[in-house]
């Protein structure tokens, strides 16, 4: 993973922005968007945007913001840059980022165009709700581990709260009601036939999403083991043990 991705809060926030032209002016109306307060290069600010187009008053001006610790993104220079801003598709208050580290921003925007037919505009609503619902939640489900793995499997495909299934409101608070449970507790084991994630059956990938500990072969390629969960304890073996910890456990081998 070359970059950790952030969702940073920017209203009220000082940004610095240098430059003139399109790039610049499209810059200006994405910090505008996410409401920071635009400012010159000798402000006070922890974030800045280089968008001049000659080279070097370009280098020359990220020469002078990074020797004062501030992180910069260099338009068209991803070489020079400290952050990228990346291709947004947005369901306030959900919002996907799609970032190629500066490699491509067409791609990134390729993307975005595809996702934002795919994501139905009531998604929105639906995570407003999700969050208003913690309470409720957390009396539901009162183990963080049950809470998560019923969550889980609501927002399967095709479970009742399927983000591809344009579900609203409505469907969160009848899928509370209904008291879903999510995945079993307890070892689920598979085998890997291959080191590449793509050969993956839907059921391994979800076990592998939905895992609290991955146990694996050693043999196990590590893209396999990068659709686990990021938070999820990993551990090489030979064999699994006896008493596997609680909750969802994984045991991956190869063939």
């Amino acid at each position: 993973m070359h970059s950790l991705p952030l969702f940073v809060r920017l209203n009220g926030r000082p940004v610095i922005l240098l430059g003139n032209g399109e790039a610049a002016a499209a810059k200006r109306r994405l910090l505008e968007r996410a409401g920071a307060v635009i400012v010159g290069e000798d402000a006070t600010a922890s974030l800045a945007i280089v968008a001049i187009e000659e080279d070097a008053p370009a280098h020359a001006a990220i020469a002078r913001l990074k020797a004062r610790g501030i992180l910069v993104n260099a338009v068209d220079r991803p070489a020079e840059c400290d952050f990228t801003l990346p291709a947004i598709v947005d369901r306030d208050p959900v919002l996907i980022a799609i970032g190629t580290g500066g490699a491509s921003a067409g791609l990134a925007k390729a993307l975005r165009q595809r996702l934002e037919a795919m994501l139905p505009a009531t998604l929105g609503e639906m995570a407003a709700k999700m969050g208003a619902v913690r309470a409720a939640l957390r009396a539901r489900w009162p183990d963080a581990r049950d809470r998560r793995r019923a969550i889980d499997a609501a927002f399967e495909a095709g479970g009742p709260l399927d983000p591809l299934g344009a579900p609203t409101a409505d469907a969160v608070t009848r899928w509370i009601e209904s008291g879903a449970d999510g995945a079993t507790e307890g070892l689920h084991r598979f085998v890997v036939t291959s080191d590449d994630p793509d050969d993956l059956t839907l059921a391994q990938a979800r076990l592998l999403s939905r895992a609290d500990t991955v146990l694996h072969d050693p043999r196990v390629s590590p893209a396999i083991l990068d659709r686990a969960r990021a938070d999820a304890a990993r551990m090489a073996c030979a064999t699994p043990p006896d008493a596997p910890p609680r909750g969802v456990t994984i045991f991956v081998e190869r063939a």
